[in-house]
């Protein structure tokens, strides 16, 4: 461990010399929430927050992207051709990361960069981008990190992961882009002797701080047909309304519809976010829907989060744990309670042994 220690008038110099050579992302307060923005020449991230209200996901994977372009003129050569969006990255640099939405890329890289297939929008964002973390020193309320594979001072998926002290911090370079950003910031502070004993004594205190959790131990024994056919899916499913909510915010949600949009003779083709819970999400053009009733979908989503992914990857959850479908469902679904009832069922005795959240 590396450790190096920035004052805060080093923070100030060296996020402007950030600036210069990537564009940076962080966490801005907008109304009364935070949010990761483009910060302009002058702007600073304010991580005076313990997460934001959206993951940083958009950055990587923006909520609508055109793809392709194409004319409808009859009269020019390339009419009806297809012509790719023309798709460079430039380097850029999220500040703030929490640990929780930086677990999150490396989860949805297992489907969007894989031997097989990859996705060259998502892939070469993913590439040009450097994740500088902060730790937390407390959880909310909502927060189950460690039970989803990581925590309040989790590094996997950061480049860089920071460690607030006092109105300074201490930086830990983890990747070669991680000391490259470091350096390009120009931060060089020696860390005290103490340094690493005292980051551990925050991480203890920071860990113990999460009090919630989920059980997730007994979710590959299951068969899909278990669970699939749970007596529970409807009663948890009775007070939702479809909104989406919970997948839009979600850090690991990777599904998305493709449209083509037309204005006079030119139109893209383009991908947007879209949601499992959707009643058109699985529409048919026939006029079929194999997900017509709301506990089908929701059914849907907890079993590609909490079974499927377990299945497919047989590591981890695709799940980080972070809370925010708990805190923003309108009718308090908590991914939580679904959680413990799916690792706790019993088939054979066709019962919901339910822990506690």
């Amino acid at each position: 461990m590396t450790l190096i220690k920035i004052d805060h008038q080093s923070w100030i110099d060296g996020i402007k010399k950030a600036k210069a050579a990537y564009r940076v992302f962080g966490p801005v307060k907008e109304k009364k929430d935070h949010e990761f923005k483009l910060l302009d020449e002058d702007r600073m991230p304010d991580l005076d927050c313990q997460n934001t209200r959206m993951s940083p996901k958009a950055i990587i994977y923006p909520q609508s992207q055109i793809m392709f372009n194409y004319s409808l003129d009859e009269s020019k050569d390339d009419c009806r051709i297809m012509k790719e969006v023309e798709n460079v990255s430039s380097p850029q640099a999220i500040i703030g990361i929490r640990p929780c939405d930086a677990l999150a890329f490396p989860i949805v890289r297992r489907n969007f960069d894989t031997p097989e297939y990859q996705d060259t929008y998502w892939v070469k964002a993913y590439e040009a981008t450097t994740f500088v973390g902060l730790a937390c020193s407390s959880a909310c309320g909502t927060c189950f990190c460690t039970s989803a594979g990581t925590g309040p001072f989790g590094e996997e998926g950061l480049d860089v992961l920071m460690v607030a002290d006092g109105d300074g911090f201490y930086a830990n370079p983890l990747t070669e882009k991680g000391r490259a950003f470091v350096k390009t910031a120009g931060w060089t502070g020696k860390a005290d002797s103490n340094a690493a004993e005292k980051i551990e004594q925050m991480k203890t205190a920071a860990e113990a701080s999460v009090t919630s959790s989920v059980a997730t131990d007994r979710l590959h024994d299951k068969t899909i047909l278990e669970l699939y056919n749970a007596p529970f899916w409807e009663q948890d499913a009775f007070a939702c309304i479809n909104c989406g909510t919970c997948t839009y915010i979600c850090p690991t949600c990777w599904c998305f519809d493709v449209q083509d949009e037309i204005s006079g003779k030119s139109g893209v083709r383009m991908r947007n976010w879209d949601s499992c819970m959707s009643p058109l999400f699985t529409l048919h053009a026939s006029g079929h829907n194999p997900r017509p009733q709301k506990h089908e979908r929701l059914r849907q989503r907890f079993m590609h989060k909490l079974k499927y992914y377990v299945d497919k990857y047989d590591n981890g959850i695709q799940c980080v744990g972070c809370g925010r479908c708990i805190r923003l469902c309108p009718v308090n679904i908590d991914i939580r309670s679904i959680c413990n009832k799916m690792n706790n069922f019993d088939a054979n005795a066709c019962v919901c042994k339910v822990t506690s959240a």
